[in-house]
């Protein structure tokens, strides 16, 4: 069954297969990755949640995620596993508890058979920032899966599981996603749970699913969504019925939409992402879908405003990591003051140093008027920027990333044209809307391309419903 999508999977061991052996087989498939995107196998702990899925299936149990192996971003708890971020500061720490996110799919059935590699702290476009080295993209070895989230997005790719966890800071799901060619969805702020992934930028973050398919990635939103008591940031909605969304008549959907495109996007992309992108719109329109004209003019601002705000975040949420409570502590260090220092000195990447330094700068005094609380300003501006383009269409629709996958090494040594690689992604998470990546088309040396529908804030099922009609679309 190792082809086989979530939903095939769950139909099967609901049944009458055995979880235990898709469970076996998807943990020797881990075992066996060359691309680097498994950090850890789960084989004692994976196999012991089949066995008990086979015991609840034969009481007559039905489970929406029977026997569903997923892979999880290493930035995500589980009980008695340990968690490092891809970093070495948290090298050897075992997280005392589940995040709400993973346990509520372990609920519906799925089992966490391993842990994604990642750029550390989820600072990166690349996943060449990890202190487990770099992943490769399934498609071509010798080029970038994308980041944050490439190892989740590289083992769905490569068939490992059939889905996996990521989480999307400012594109960190829907950019790997799109140079990996499979699905990938940031959720509205607020859908899922917080509670259990390793902050990064707690205004920013979200946790959303990568799949081979839509259909998949709205069934595992759909169970791993809602209120959380333990996260004061999700929000009391109904998130039922997703998964049917997606698995209706998408083309019903497309009929009468009316589809946003930005003509600012069409500038300075690769010509295949351009041609995609055309291709979309014209096969939209052929549905029955309108193509209207909106403008969100302060996105350009997204990147500069999303590196102010999320590295403040970031410095605030790391200054935790002090060698005192938990995580790697200096072996050489006399005084207080020095262990804190050789303890983050050791223990940091350079990009998370760097990310740090900016962060603590912008919101030092003097400048945290001039930096930080200008860019939440600019932040509002752009948020109303979205909500009078939703006013005049249901969806947008525009590229993922400029680029399909770059080489190793090839924007690594240049930060800013590496943040620029979010271009696209990074609106999106500071205004809170949903956002997915879909695999449309290939250029010219067969490396994927994705394209973005986003949609206004908790309209997570028109993104789906319009994602899956471009699903089909992309087939035709």
């Amino acid at each position: 069954m190792s082809r086989l999508s979530a939903r095939e999977i769950a139909a099967a061991v609901n049944g009458g297969a055995s979880a235990t052996k898709e469970v076996e087989a998807a943990l020797a498939r881990a075992k066996a990755d060359t691309n680097n995107a498994i950090l850890r196998v789960h084989h004692e702990r994976a196999l012991a949640a089949a066995k008990r899925i086979d015991v609840r299936i034969k009481a007559g149990e039905k489970l929406p995620l029977a026997g569903v192996p997923i892979a999880i971003k290493d930035n995500l708890c589980v009980e008695g596993i340990e968690v490092t971020a891809a970093s070495k500061i948290l090298k050897g720490y075992v997280a005392p508890y589940t995040a709400t996110a993973v346990q509520r799919l372990e609920h519906a059935g799925a089992v966490v058979v391993a842990t994604a590699n990642m750029d550390e702290f989820a600072f990166g476009s690349s996943n060449e920032t990890s202190a487990y080295g770099p992943v490769k993209n399934p498609i071509d070895p010798t080029r970038i899966p994308g980041g944050s989230s490439g190892g989740s997005a590289a083992a769905v790719a490569a068939g490992i599981v059939p889905l996996s966890l990521g989480s999307d800071t400012g594109g960190s799901i829907r950019q790997p996603a799109s140079l990996c060619g499979v699905v990938g969805m940031k959720p509205t702020y607020g859908m899922v749970s917080r509670y259990g992934l390793i902050a990064f930028g707690s205004s920013l973050d979200q946790i959303g699913p990568f799949a081979t398919n839509v259909a998949d990635a709205a069934l595992c939103l759909e169970r791993m969504s809602g209120w959380d008591q333990h996260d004061s940031t999700s929000a009391a909605r109904n998130h039922a019925g997703l998964a049917q969304l997606a698995s209706g008549n998408p083309f019903g959907t497309l009929n009468g939409l009316k589809v946003g495109y930005v003509a600012e996007h069409a500038k300075g992309l690769q010509s295949e992402v351009g041609a995609q992108l055309e291709r979309a719109k014209k096969a939209l329109t052929d549905a029955g879908a309108t193509l209207v004209p909106v403008s969100l003019p302060h996105e350009q601002y997204a990147v500069a405003i999303y590196y102010v705000l999320a590295t403040g975040e970031a410095a605030s949420n790391l200054s935790r990591f002090d060698g005192v409570r938990f995580g790697h502590r200096t072996a050489e260090a006399a005084t207080l003051p020095e262990m804190y220092a050789k303890s983050r000195a050791e223990g940091f990447g350079r990009e998370a140093k760097r990310r740090i330094m900016l962060g603590t700068y912008v919101l030092s005094t003097g400048y945290y008027d001039a930096y930080y609380k200008k860019a939440q300003q600019v932040r509002r501006l752009m948020c109303r920027d979205y909500e009078q383009a939703y006013a005049k269409c249901d969806v947008i629709l525009g590229p993922v990333s400029p680029t399909t996958a770059f080489k190793f090494g090839e924007k690594l040594s240049d930060p800013l044209q590496m943040y620029l690689s979010d271009i696209f992604t990074i609106a999106a998470n500071l205004a809170g809307v949903p956002a997915i990546s879909v695999p449309f088309g290939a250029d010219a040396k067969g490396l994927p391309i994705g394209l973005q529908v986003q949609g206004a804030q908790f309209a997570d099922d028109l993104v789906l419903r319009v994602a899956a009609g471009l699903e089909q679309l992309n087939r035709a």
